[in-house]
């Protein structure tokens, strides 16, 4: 059994949970959505702290990889490689969207008459406007579409209910609802990104040595990074703001 860190920082959801054997053990989250920066070090230190435990008594950390908001993205990843360089830890990179989908379909029970297995799961993660970044999978978590991002419309996903049932969930699908009329379509509320969804996929990289290199790797933004001319600048008309993407 292994003991491992989780950061998930993709969305507007700050969390962290110190699992082990893919048990969580101790977590702290906070769906402001407006201090990742701020709060992400000092949850682990708290969550390391309750459990008496130190950073280089950890197996592993984990870290959410993407898609979503680059800058959480960043933040997260940034903090991850900082705690396993300076305990010598192996840095584990978990997709969002997977976390999600693991998460209901081992969580969740039947909806009315439809069965489990006759389902596909399609997490969303909220991308601006009309856009998410969503996923497909069965039942038994195989890929059934990769992640792409996904501008919804009356049609988004209707290949892909023909003969089955469609489960949305996540911060993307809410706004899916009105859109996505389809008879086969369901959607079940109050699925955020979480690091404890992480804990049984971290387990099971870390014990099939599933890891990322330290210094290179890089998150799965999905999406450029936007910056963006401010309409009001206390400095001079042609400089650049950065986007706020939480």
């Amino acid at each position: 059994m292994a003991s491992i860190l989780c950061l998930e920082t993709s969305t507007e959801v700050c969390s962290v949970a110190l699992a082990t054997g893919g048990t969580i053990v101790e977590e702290r989250e906070d769906k402001s959505g407006k201090n990742h920066a701020l709060l992400l070090t000092c949850f682990a230190e708290e969550v390391m702290k309750a459990q008496n435990r130190h950073f280089q008594q950890l197996d592993a950390v984990a870290v959410s990889g993407g898609p979503g908001s680059y800058t959480g993205l960043r933040i997260g990843v940034s903090t991850a490689k900082g705690l396993c360089y300076a305990a010598g830890l192996p840095l584990i990179a978990i997709p969002s969207l997977e976390a999600m989908a693991h998460h209901v379909i081992r969580n969740m029970q039947p909806i009315g008459t439809v069965k489990n297995e006759l389902l596909y799961y399609c997490p969303m993660i909220d991308a601006r406007r009309m856009e998410v970044y969503a996923a497909i999978y069965d039942q038994n978590m195989q890929l059934i579409r990769n992640i792409q991002a996904d501008i919804i419309d009356h049609l988004s996903f209707s290949e892909f209910m023909v003969n089955r049932k469609m489960l949305f969930f996540g911060n993307g699908a809410d706004k899916c609802k009105s859109s996505i009329q389809h008879p086969n379509a369901l959607f079940l509320d109050n699925i955020t990104t979480s690091a404890s969804h992480m804990a049984e996929l971290a387990e099971t990289a870390y014990q099939n040595e599933r890891f990322v290199d330290v210094a290179y790797y890089e998150p799965f933004y999905l999406k450029d990074f936007v910056a963006t001319v401010p309409t009001k600048n206390i400095f001079h008309s042609n400089s650049l703001g950065v986007q706020n993407d939480y």
